[in-house]
């Protein structure tokens, strides 16, 4: 008997897998409503407030920011697409450990931003130097990232604001301020999260498209003979003399023209040309060398006379 209501209770268990159906998690519109992921449920309403996490690299194929993580919360289902809110970023840890070494400072804030549509962000950034600093020099360089964070929470709104992190331009901001102070070496904002959402409804400013004008049809030109020629005629200007009243005339002295006397030119006194004399040169006397007389001894010769014996 006990076998059989065994048998009977496994037949009334229904199998959760075909009861379950498949649903579209879409980004927000800040992000271009794009699918982030797909998740299956049985109940739509257990969706709410579940929590997906994406690489940027995935949702804008760029290779160079695959190190930052988005988070979104589910906060309506409508049939099959379940629609989502921004909730935070991070940095992968292999990425922060990478910028931190020995013998150099870790300098981190954590700081509490209202955005101009209302939103409360909490915001953790950090900075890293290239040797260790002291506690008064941490002091200055946290309050330089409290500053800049604020002022330019105050005049954006929230998405306008994680787009500015995102990108990076909120840490160059920061870098610029605090190396007035001391030289830092690298700003990154690891993480944020969102503590409310925004409660007013600013419409963000979206660039006019230019309205298209038709192209004009060119006007058709009336031809010319070929007989007539073109004449230019150059006019003057028309001078008009401004009339000046009696009494300045009376006034004005009678202009005395100046004769120009041509001076006659002078007759050019004759320059005698003189012959360059010729540089005299002293005579060098060169004295004889006498060699001293050599006494050559003449061969004397003296002939035999030879007499003929008769």
């Amino acid at each position: 008997m006990a076998k059989a209501r065994s048998r009977a209770a496994a037949r009334k268990v229904k199998d959760r897998w075909k009861a379950k159906n498949w649903y579209n998690i879409i980004a927000p519109p800040a992000f271009d409503s794009v699918t982030i992921a797909d998740t299956m449920t049985d109940n739509p309403d257990s969706l709410i407030n579940r929590v997906t996490g994406i690489s940027l690299q995935d949702l804008t194929n760029d290779f160079r920011k695959s190190h930052i993580i988005l988070f979104f919360k589910i906060n309506k289902v409508e049939e099959d697409k379940a629609h989502t809110q921004f909730s935070g970023h991070t940095l992968t840890s292999d990425y922060l450990r990478r910028m931190i070494r020995r013998r150099r400072s870790k300098i981190e804030g954590v700081y509490d931003v209202d955005t101009r549509d209302g939103a409360v962000i909490r915001v953790k950034p950090f900075a890293t130097t290239d040797k260790r600093i002291q506690n008064s020099q941490r002091k200055v360089v946290r309050e330089a990232m409290k500053r800049t964070i604020s002022n330019r929470a105050k005049d954006s709104t929230l998405s306008e604001f994680m787009k500015n992190i995102l990108d990076g331009r909120m840490g160059s901001d920061i870098y610029k301020n605090c190396k007035k102070l001391y030289p830092v070496k690298r700003i990154e904002i690891h993480k944020t999260e969102v503590i409310s959402h925004p409660t007013i409804v600013i419409e963000e400013k979206k660039p006019k498209k230019e309205e298209i004008e038709e192209p004009k049809q060119p006007e058709k030109k009336e031809k010319k003979p070929k007989d007539e020629k073109k004449t230019k005629e150059l006019k003057e200007p028309e001078t008009k003399e401004k009339e000046i009243p009696k009494e300045e005339k009376k006034l004005e002295k009678p202009k005395v023209e100046k004769k120009i006397e041509k001076k006659t030119p002078k007759p050019k006194k004759k320059i005698k040309k003189v012959a360059a004399k010729k540089p005299v040169t002293k005579k060098t006397t060169t004295k004889k060398t006498t060699k001293p007389k050599t006494t050559s001894k003449k061969k004397t010769t003296t002939k035999k006379k030879v007499t003929k014996k008769k």
